[in-house]
């Protein structure tokens, strides 16, 4: 019996398939280490060597880790509610409701999706405090640390645009003062400052965020489609690139 499962075992590892996907032994030595990592479809994520500081919570406080797990989370759920959600005014709140008292773990779906969504807030807030207070923004980490900013804007704005979609008298009247503050917008804002002539309150970028001049059902389409679509495209992108530069910069910087 042994002899046969090592027999499919070998079968296995011979195959061409399995020498695309894992191409070097695991043989404890420091270069086929690095060389099965570096070449493996699954582990080049992951850096073959990594600083002691690192795996010290009292140093990350793993708030980076936890920030994509709470998008991940938001992530799945998201799809998952999507199927039960029609982004117009006729059904936007109904589909709420049913969620809440009529589908199967409509209500624990939902609630996951929305404690996931403040605990990235949060989360990547402290992300940020703890790079700033350990200096992780320094050379040669500069534009890592932009990405990061972004990314913190990217997740208030996830925020925002998916606090509309319950429709109800709460996100309505929220959406529309956080909306009406963007009519201060420098440039892009006809009551901003530097705000050119020919921008007036039917083509500036509280316009553009609303589909017209109150919120609306256009306002509701519009943020669906960035909260469901643009933005977390966006965020991905930028998560990569965030992830990648990490890695090119020498991992997580050292403590001060």
């Amino acid at each position: 019996m042994n002899e046969e499962r090592k027999g499919l075992k070998e079968k296995i590892t011979n195959s061409d398939i399995w020498k695309s996907i894992f191409r070097h032994s695991y043989e404890d030595t420091g270069r086929r280490y690095t060389l099965q990592i570096l070449q493996n479809v699954w582990l080049h994520l992951h850096p073959p060597r990594i600083s002691r500081h690192a795996l010290h919570f009292r140093f990350t406080w793993c708030m980076g880790g936890i920030t994509f797990l709470m998008f991940l989370v938001t992530a799945v759920t998201g799809v998952l509610l999507m199927f039960y959600y029609r982004p117009t005014a006729e059904y936007a709140f109904p589909d709420i409701q049913a969620l809440e008292f009529d589908i199967p773990f409509g209500m624990l779906l939902r609630n996951m999706h929305r404690w996931a969504a403040h605990g990235m807030v949060i989360s990547v807030m402290l992300h940020m405090f703890r790079v700033f207070l350990t200096g992780s923004y320094k050379k040669p980490r500069e534009f890592n640390w932009a990405v990061g900013v972004i990314l913190l804007l990217i997740t208030f704005f996830l925020s925002f645009t998916g606090y509309l979609l319950p429709w109800d008298q709460l996100a309505y009247w929220a959406v529309t003062v956080g909306t009406n503050m963007a009519r201060a917008t420098p440039v892009l804002g006809h009551e901003g400052p530097f705000a050119p002539p020919d921008i007036t309150q039917a083509n500036d970028v509280r316009f553009a965020l609303l589909g017209g001049t109150i919120v609306g059902p256009s306002t509701l389409l519009r943020f669906y489609i960035l909260h469901c679509v643009a933005v977390p495209l966006v965020a991905s992108l930028l998560m990569a690139l965030h992830f990648w530069r990490v890695r090119k910069d020498g991992g997580i910087s050292g403590p001060l």
